[in-house]
């Protein structure tokens, strides 16, 4: 029985197959990234399930990011070795199996570890869509193509918090893991006929699993020094040996890959000027992206005291805006010049972290609903033609490649924004309350207001003289925590605003060889992809 491969799907079910297609990868990365964000609204629910702090708490998002990261490495060797179809399906089942044993987690620890599962089969499945949207699309259909590859990618981070919110809001936090079953299972279903086997002329690969273990190690080091740093000490000992280690198995990767014949990464993509350009832009993308979408609804629970359900109902107007957009910006990428695109997305991305960093706890609904429907925009208007950009550079033989190093450039990027701006959150947090707590002496008019009030409403209250001192004390603590948490996270979004900004400098370099990324799209070399 001959291979059901691209070609033999088209002739078999004819125009109609590139929309079966869509849908099959859409319902499969969806599946895969809904549980991205969905976690965020409910960080604070398992830090009190589990008795753990915010350290702890951001490897819940962290490790899924890296793990993600690690996985779309894998996709260009899968594809090769099983094809799209086993691969779609296999991948699909172990996220199943990793949802299924989440929801039950006794501990944080196998909570975590799920976690990562989880991110890594999602990293795999992200990839391979936008591969699998890229044969079954005629050229001059590829932007629109990839505008819906963003929506696939994006509906489930942004609809994620609001359809958490609901759930832990009626159930509880553990519902949340349970809810991409019945899509992942739909999608399994339809792979199972509408993904293309492997190509029979396709030369297997071997695995090059010493790369694999040097980027692992590289990364997983990187990541615990950076974020047991602040509670072990800067320069103790654990954490210099794991810095030594992240620099040591990085600069060995690098070697590795140069000179081993078939390599995890191919290197040759980051030659190509436009390509390197775009990967910069989207690894400050990732950072600033994923970095905001963690600290917004911790923010909005911890600061101003909304439940997980208002923080998903504040998410949910940029989640529609996002999804009204994201069709349209994958059209304009196909008929004007990507570069002002991907521009005004940063623009976008960079005005709305500013505002985002004067917000306090007195900020209303829609002052936090306005900052982040404007970075959704930006989102829409970048993240098509950014994949378009990169992969239109790229001789045809490399498109595998140059679609997993996309992928992974925006989430490496992602896995360090969380973890820096966590490790950031907790810095900034204990360095405004050391300023505030330095400026509470006797001579300070206000302070002593304030300690006065404090004990005459607890001697109205019936409190014993005894402790009414400290009661008040008590409570000026608390104030000035406060007011650090609040200025900590200030401080964060405008590094995100910073982080934006500084991508306009790749964009603008990117978008000045736009003229030459066509000649790999010639008619002749399309037909090989």
């Amino acid at each position: 029985m001959p291979s059901e491969t691209t070609e033999v799907l088209a002739a078999r079910y004819g125009s109609r197959y590139r929309w079966l297609a869509t849908v099959t990868v859409m319902l499969g990365t969806v599946s895969a990234v809904l549980t991205t964000t969905t976690v965020n609204v409910a960080i604070p629910d398992i830090m009190g399930a589990f008795g753990i702090g915010q350290d702890r708490a951001q490897w819940l998002s962290t490790g899924a990011l890296a793990a993600m990261t690690i996985g779309m490495l894998l996709n260009a060797w899968l594809i090769n070795r099983y094809g799209q179809r086993r691969t779609f399906i296999s991948a699909l089942s172990i996220f199943i199996v990793a949802l299924l044993v989440a929801g039950m987690a006794p501990n944080e620890s196998v909570l975590i570890g799920c976690r990562v599962v989880q991110g890594a089969i999602a990293g795999i499945l992200q990839p391979l869509s936008m591969y699998t949207l890229f044969r079954v699309f005629p050229p001059h259909q590829r932007g629109s193509a990839m505008g819906f590859f963003g929506m696939s990618v994006i509906i489930g981070p942004a609809l994620g918090p609001s359809l958490g919110g609901v759930l832990i809001e009626h159930f509880n936090w553990r519902s949340i893991f349970y809810v991409a079953v019945p899509t992942a299972s739909l999608a399994m279903l339809l792979g199972s006929v509408f993904m293309p086997e492997r190509e029979d002329s396709s030369v297997r690969t071997r695995f090059d699993w010493t790369g694999f273990v040097l980027l692992a190690t590289a990364l997983a080091s990187l990541l615990t020094a950076l974020s047991n740093g602040q509670r072990s000490g800067w320069h103790s000992d654990f954490i210099l040996v794991l810095f030594l280690v992240s620099v040591s198995s990085g600069a060995a990767f690098v070697f590795w890959e140069r000179h081993t014949p078939q390599p995890l990464v191919d290197l040759r993509v980051l030659v190509n000027g436009q390509f390197t350009c775009a990967a910069a832009v989207a690894c400050l993308f990732g950072v600033g992206l994923f970095g905001s979408v963690y600290l917004v609804p911790l923010f909005v629970q911890t600061v101003q005291g909304y439940t997980p359900l208002a923080a998903g109902v504040l998410l949910m107007p940029a989640g529609l805006i996002l999804g009204l957009f994201m069709p349209i910006a994958g059209y304009m990428s196909d008929h004007i010049p990507t570069r002002g695109l991907i521009i005004s997305g940063l623009v976008c991305f960079a005005l709305s972290s500013y505002w985002l960093a004067t917000v306090d706890v007195n900020s209303a609904f829609w002052t936090m609903a306005g900052c982040v429907i404007l970075s959704r925009v930006g989102l829409a208007l970048i993240k098509p033609s950014l994949n378009v950009t990169a992969l239109r550079s790229l001789r045809p033989e490399l498109l595998g490649q140059g679609a997993g190093m996309i992928n992974f450039a925006r989430q490496l990027g992602g896995a360090f924004g969380v973890n820096l701006l966590s490790v950031m959150l907790d810095r900034r947090t204990f360095f405004h309350s050391d300023t505030i707590t330095s400026l509470q002496t006797a001579g300070n008019s206000g302070t002593a207001e304030l300690l006065r009030s404090m004990q005459a409403l607890l001697a109205q209250s019936g409190v014993s003289p005894d402790i009414q001192s400290s009661g008040a004390l008590h409570f000026l603590g608390r104030m000035i925590y406060a007011q650090a948490y609040t200025m900590g996270f200030r401080d964060c979004f405008l590094i995100t605003a910073v982080v934006f900004t500084l991508g306009l400098i790749p964009a603008w370099i990117m978008g000045r060889g736009a003229g030459k990324s066509h000649e790999a799209w010639r008619p002749e070399t399309l037909r090989a992809i």
